[in-house]
């Protein structure tokens, strides 16, 4: 018995992504200084190992190589990062060494033939910003639409797709409440002001970038989930699935498309802190969700799974994989009192994180309907794999890795998709994470993402069997 192949559709784009500090490494070459994760990975405990990204995967001299086992990879395109730390050190002027490094990289993909996919900002703020009150303050958004223009300026010419921001929830919440993640602060405050400074530097730049050229591909990368009831008849459980909805999606998808932060999480905030509120609500001046709100042209979905919740204990309580287990000391939810996190009973991968491709097609349709179609917005999954226990063996010597189970995930997950698009969604492009194995931030070096094997003492690059799976689906452009 064969089974039918499932065909993409023609403008369908398939990519991978990584991130500037996670892998580019050369952390004091060429005038790059500190960001916030240099100092945090410096924190007693703050990272696993001890690791930071100091080397990482040397992507700032190995570039070229990366490049070309992009190109037979077959990718298409080819989501990164650029450093705010390296292109404007200490957040203070230009420099062109660390400009001069971008633009070499998207000479050598525009010549491979791969569509260059550039986000401005994934987590590594200049530390001599944070001293100012780092997201917390409200300049923060000004310097960097300002980075955004300056960026423009060096790339506009050859860079037409453009991304402000990756995944803000984790760069305020799991970052200045939790204390997760850099500058590893605990204030439900401090994560509510970040999250709206965030937001509103990405109105500003996709306003400034707009004005200047029309025709630029502007959006917003956003890491959504699904949050369903443990018991779907339970008002308690009903209730803990709002309240986390509400936290992690609407409290971005709302300004973002609607124009306003979502009532209800407010009121579930102020019963818990009432002073954050209301400092928060006098922050938000007169006009910001009006900037916040600027249209976009796409919005990246970040996805690796849902969230079962409830209002009572579960008799086995779901394990946590958003950090080691020594740093979850605060929720980054300020308003999680009687949220309890129920395991699914689904296979999991080396994080702790369920695989459930069934809740991508959910969230793609429930994100469409509500917030993407309405606005003529198109969708992307922007980011979405697994981290899996991987065994390097040596054959023939040729390095060579097993791993059937991120195989299946990479198929699972695009078949999700089609099963979306199937439903009349508008999902235009695929980015696996990562490309790379690299430094998986709190993580350290301790999980593996990548279908490129990555030997950190030699830097040598070895495809796993997951990245020749991929590289076929491309070529064939089907499941």
């Amino acid at each position: 018995m064969t089974t039918a192949s499932r065909a993409f559709p023609q403008n369908f784009l398939f990519g991978a992504a990584t991130a500037a500090y996670q892998i580019e490494g050369a952390a004091s070459e060429d005038g790059r200084t500190d960001s916030i994760w240099d100092a945090f990975a410096r924190v007693p405990g703050a990272v696993i190992n001890a690791d930071n990204g100091d080397v990482a995967c040397d992507h700032y001299h190995r570039y070229p190589a990366d490049i070309a086992l992009m190109k037979d990879l077959g990718l298409q395109t080819y989501r990164f990062s650029t450093s705010w730390s390296r292109v404007h050190p200490d957040g203070g002027p230009l420099n062109p060494a660390g400009v001069d490094f971008y633009k070499r990289l998207v000479d050598g993909l525009l010549d491979a033939g791969i569509l260059p996919w550039l986000t401005l900002y994934h987590w590594d703020l200049p530390q001599a910003l944070q001293e100012k009150g780092g997201w917390a303050n409200r300049d923060t958004a000004d310097l960097f639409t300002e980075y955004a223009l300056d960026m423009h300026d060096a790339l506009g010419d050859r860079v037409n797709v453009w991304t402000t921001l990756n995944e803000p929830w984790c760069s305020s919440f799991l970052s200045y409440t939790a204390g997760i993640h850099a500058p590893g602060h605990y204030s439900n405050l401090e994560g509510m002001l970040a999250s709206h400074h965030l937001l509103l530097g990405h109105g500003q730049a996709v306003r400034e970038l707009r004005a200047r050229d029309s025709s630029l591909d502007l959006g917003i990368t956003l890491n959504l989930t699904v949050a369903d009831p443990a018991d779907a008849e339970s008002p308690r459980d009903l209730d803990a699935a709002r309240r986390i909805d509400g936290q992690f999606n609407r409290w971005f998808l709302d300004p973002v498309f609607r124009g306003a932060y979502p009532s209800d999480v407010l009121d579930d905030i102020r019963a818990v802190d009432a002073d954050a509120v209301a400092q928060f609500e006098a922050a938000v001046k007169p006009g910001d969700l009006e900037v916040i709100s600027t249209p976009i042209d796409a919005l990246g979905v970040n996805y690796y799974h849902g969230e079962l919740v409830s209002g009572v204990p579960a008799v086995s309580p779901a394990i946590s994989g958003d950090a080691p287990t020594d740093r979850v000391a605060h929720s980054p939810f300020p308003a999680a009192d009687g949220i309890y996190w129920h395991d699914r009973q689904l296979p999991q991968t080396a994080m702790h994180w369920d695989v459930q491709p069934e809740g991508l097609t959910r969230l793609l349709c429930r994100v469409s309907s509500e917030y993407a179609a309405p606005a003529s917005t198109v969708l992307y999954v922007t980011e979405n794999g697994a981290a899996y226990d991987d065994i390097a063996v040596n054959e023939d010597g040729v390095v060579r890795v097993h791993d059937a189970e991120r195989s299946t995930f990479v198929r699972e997950h695009l078949g999700a998709i089609l099963d979306a698009i199937d439903t009349g969604v508008d999902v235009r492009g695929y980015f696996y994470w990562s490309l790379l194995d690299n430094f998986e931030w709190a993580w350290g070096y301790e999980k593996r993402f990548g279908i490129v094997h990555v030997d950190y003492l030699t830097q040598e690059r070895s495809l796993k069997d997951s990245g020749f799976e991929y590289q076929r689906v491309i070529a064939e452009r089907a499941l």
